[in-house]
């Protein structure tokens, strides 16, 4: 009898042990899917840069480029464009910055389904086109900042909601794909190097030029 036993103590750990070497060839035959790096559609972009510069002809705006920035893409990939009108084609791209929302500021956390809101305290970025026009100190990067005036119902509260165009010194100057960008409490941020290079071709236009948030 105790050596029936024993034959069925041993037969139970044989059958465990054989379960758990099946389980680990398993779970390692399972392919690792790398999360796909988005791009930017250029269709798209053509189509909204038409849009642009039309209306920056009816508002006596500039008319050698714009910005378009697309917030449907991951926030850790270039979304942020220099359309050059005359050429037809985006001059330079950066990352950059949304709003936290009810989210941790400076992390991450939505960094591929950002929220818009034009409310008062909601720390969330609001889509349209905006003028900048009125540059000024900020506390932020390289202490420039830009007004941003909001034309449409969705960003009418710009101004009040103090959401303007300034870098972050977090803010990097490469994708950080598939990490996202910092988020701040609803400002388009850009890095310092980008701010360097996009505030002289503001302050040369000699007229107000177009940002244009888009999802």
């Amino acid at each position: 009898m105790k050596r029936i036993y024993l034959f069925f103590i041993a037969f139970w750990i044989c059958s465990c042990s054989q379960e758990r070497k099946t389980n680990t060839i398993n779970a390692a035959a399972i392919p690792v899917v790398a999360e796909k790096r988005p791009e930017a559609d250029l269709s798209k972009l053509k189509i909204k840069a038409e849009e642009a510069l039309k209306f920056c002809a009816s508002k006596n705006f500039n008319k050698d480029f714009c910005i378009l920035i697309d917030m449907s893409l991951h926030s850790g990939v270039n979304r942020f464009f220099v359309w050059d009108f005359k050429n037809n084609k985006v001059s330079k791209k950066y990352l950059v910055g949304h709003g936290c929302g009810s989210n941790a500021w400076s992390k991450d956390q939505s960094k591929a389904n950002a929220g818009f809101s034009n409310e008062d305290g909601s720390h969330l970025s609001s889509l349209g086109k905006y003028k900048l026009e009125g540059r000024g100190y900020s506390d932020w990067g390289i202490n420039i900042k830009y007004l941003m005036h909001g034309f449409e119902e969705t960003n009418s509260n710009a101004l009040k909601r103090f959401i303007v165009f300034h870098s972050w010194n977090m803010m990097s100057d490469n994708e950080v794909f598939p990490k996202g960008s910092p988020e701040g409490w609803g400002c388009p941020t850009v890095s310092n190097n980008a701010m360097k290079e996009i505030d002289p071709m503001i302050q040369k236009s000699g007229k107000p030029v177009l940002m244009w948030i888009y999802n």
